[in-house]
């Protein structure tokens, strides 16, 4: 009787404890749990603020506009800087801001130094623009510091590799039909997720996603969206697969909120929207 006794004392400290595990195990979830209808709504569970940050006022990049969760009662939230691509302003990347900050992202979207720099010199921009976010802004006290990502489209999204690649500390990036003269990118170690789209005449994925792909390392949590009946201007607007899923990797990978895993892996199936979707599951970190 006293050992059965000690075994139901035991089980119940277990089971009272298993919250808390878990909830260690994940302490950057934020937000209810994740429906597919929630992730492919227009905006998320938070309230969205904005504010504009002059070119004037910042060195390194052009200023632009940081979309933030209005609500501080969730603590620090991760954060993530977008640049449009080759002679386009952060308008064209615009509606990334208030989809993303809305689910849970401190979000920047960036005008460069000019609109016609390539990808490297968008990488150091997009890095320069994070350091701002995390050093000086005013929504700094918002953001963890450890929690960072990249985004952008065309030459944004080779830049979005170039900073992925200058700085292995990021946890995301997200190359929007990206366009690079660098083809192989071995040495990232930031969980990546190409997006290409097989109607793109500009950034073909011939020449550019796919062998972006393919050249990252066979070890890293990586993904390959192609985008069915696209064009390389297809992220300029709105788009509910482009958000869908970059949501999902945000989430999985700033985050390590594993409740988006399940819209990752297994592999999504060519649809209407997707031509074709590779990677590996289920993933490691």
């Amino acid at each position: 009787m006293a050992a059965l006794a000690a075994l139901l004392v035991v089980g119940g400290l277990n089971s009272a404890t298993t919250p808390t595990a878990q909830a260690a195990d994940n302490p950057y979830e934020r937000g209810p749990a994740p429906t597919t209808a929630s992730i492919e709504a227009a905006r998320g569970p938070y309230a969205v603020s904005e504010t504009t940050v002059s070119s004037l006022s910042v060195t390194g990049f052009g200023g632009g506009t940081v979309y933030y969760p209005t609500s501080t009662s969730d603590g620090t939230f991760g954060a993530v800087a977008v640049s449009p691509g080759y002679t386009g302003t952060q308008s064209s990347i615009s509606w990334l801001g208030p989809r993303l900050a809305s689910q849970g992202f401190v979000v920047f979207t960036i005008d460069t130094l000019s609109r016609y720099d390539q990808p490297d010199s968008r990488g150091r921009q997009l890095l320069a623009a994070l350091d701002y976010l995390t050093g000086r802004s005013a929504v700094r006290g918002r953001i963890d510091s450890s929690r960072l990502g990249v985004m952008g489209h065309s030459m944004g999204g080779g830049g979005s590799l170039e900073a992925a690649k200058s700085r292995p500390s990021l946890q995301a990036a997200i190359p929007l039909t990206g366009w690079n003269t660098d083809k192989t990118w071995p040495e990232i170690q930031t969980p990546t997720l190409i997006v290409g789209a097989d109607g793109d005449t500009v950034a073909s994925v011939g020449s550019h996603s796919e062998p972006f792909y393919e050249s990252l390392p066979s070890s890293l949590d990586k993904a390959y969206l192609e985008l069915n009946n696209a064009t390389h201007f297809t992220p300029n607007s709105s788009n509910t697969t482009i958000a869908k899923y970059s949501i999902s990797w945000l989430k999985r990978f700033i985050d390590n909120d594993t409740r988006y895993e399940q819209f990752l892996c297994p592999l999504p199936r060519p649809s209407l929207t997707i031509e074709e979707y590779r990677g590996n599951c289920p993933h490691a970190s």
